[in-house]
């Protein structure tokens, strides 16, 4: 982890657990903010540049799931810890497809949370390197999350940008609608369903309508391809 990017957001209600999280990560050289709730957490989580998060899953007033998918759903791409009394499979396997990066089980050992936010933080470093994604002429900030095309800014709605995000990240392969509902909807029905179609056709309009050349390519039958020329 960079020496100027060692702020940790720790997010922990019980009063001794995050005395002892914030002694250690700040005798281990970090910057800790602490958040006791929910609501503190998604504050402080939308406002600080954080290289790791670590949050428990039982909070006084929103479940740690919740205020973890609503950082993402606001485009916070730091590394999530999930430290939890709850260590179940199920549980784990919850809290990761939810968008947490590890999970660490109480009671846990100091010395192992230090490894896993090591590890996380170098990870971040990584994020914070990539935060402009290009596709030819097509520009996505990943931090701002805005669009823009030859330098004029595109306006997408949040749902679209997500669409066009994931097309982006899949360059040059065919994306089926299933895939779509699946990674940009969280959703698991008939990929028959128009929602694909009228989503990608406003993104099209707008990254497409009065451009040089079409980014966003139709393969009939299968589903949806983002490509350059050439």
């Amino acid at each position: 982890m960079t020496g100027g990017h060692r702020r940790i957001l720790v997010v922990e209600d019980d009063p001794e657990t995050a005395g002892q999280l914030v002694e250690s990560l700040t005798s281990n050289g970090y910057k800790v903010d602490l958040a006791t709730n929910g609501s503190d957490a998604l504050s402080r989580g939308a406002a600080g540049d954080y290289a790791v998060i670590t949050i428990d899953r039982m909070l006084p007033d929103i479940d740690g799931i919740a205020v973890m998918r609503q950082l993402r759903d606001d485009g916070i791409a730091a590394p999530v810890l999930i430290v939890s009394a709850l260590g179940e499979v199920d549980d784990r396997v919850r809290g990761l497809r939810a968008g947490g990066d590890d999970y660490l089980v109480k009671p846990f050992s100091f010395v192992e949370l230090l490894a896993r936010v090591e590890a996380l933080g170098r990870r971040s470093d990584t994020i914070v390197k990539e935060t402009i994604l290009r596709v030819g002429d097509l520009a996505l900030d990943l931090v701002s999350r805005t669009a823009s095309r030859r330098g004029k800014d595109i306006l997408l709605f949040p749902r679209e940008f997500q669409l066009l995000e994931y097309l982006v990240r899949n360059e040059g392969r065919v994306v089926s609608r299933a895939m779509l509902l699946q990674h940009v909807w969280d959703l698991h029905f008939d990929p028959s369903t128009n929602i694909i179609d009228v989503y990608v056709g406003r993104v099209r309009r707008k990254v497409d309508g009065q451009q040089a050349y079409p980014l966003i390519h139709t393969v009939r039958g299968v589903g949806y391809s983002l490509r350059a020329p050439g």
